[in-house]
């Protein structure tokens, strides 16, 4: 089974900073939605411009489904978070790629699977993309780094388990 990921800004911008976007090679296919790509353009666009990344711009109509609709309502989506939501309807077994709390949340309401960044800079280590002490050492710059808005304490412990596991 191919293993498809639909992209939010977020991750991109954030993997970007952190010198780790190569660490989606081992994706059969990212889609990123044209209005992610549009977003992605504006705030980090060295994010789009990896050659050794290839990211597929897809044109995406937002949904326009009543559930969706309220859903958009209920949790202040923006245009990226709703055209990545609609595109999902078509790859079900996909991996939703956001770090925004409201549109994870959506997502898992609509029953999508969902990580962010730092799942993605967890994996590399179980993909043996990265060793835990590279991780480690990533995940202790984040702050100065990259602009990914993680609460400081949720950081430590995450660091504080992964050192554990050494």
């Amino acid at each position: 089974m191919a293993l498809v990921i639909v992209c939010d800004a977020g991750p991109l911008i954030h993997l970007n900073e952190l010198n780790c976007l190569t660490l989606l090679n081992d994706f059969d296919q990212i889609l990123v939605p044209h209005q992610v790509w549009q977003e992605v353009e504006r705030h980090r666009p060295a994010a789009l411009s990896k050659p050794e990344l290839i990211l597929q711009q897809v044109d995406v109509t937002i949904s326009t489904q009543s559930v969706f609709q309220a859903l958009v309502r209920a949790f202040s989506l923006d245009l990226g978070e709703q055209a990545a939501l609609s595109l999902m309807q078509g790859y079900s077994d996909a991996i939703f790629l956001t770090d925004d709390a409201a549109a994870r949340l959506a997502a898992a309401t609509l029953g999508y699977r969902v990580h962010g960044t730092i799942g993605v800079l967890l994996r590399a280590i179980r993909r043996h993309q990265r060793t835990q002490d590279e991780v480690l050492t990533i995940l202790r710059s984040l702050p100065a780094q990259s602009t990914l808005h993680i609460r400081a304490e949720l950081l430590q412990e995450i660091i504080e388990r992964l050192e554990i596991q050494s």
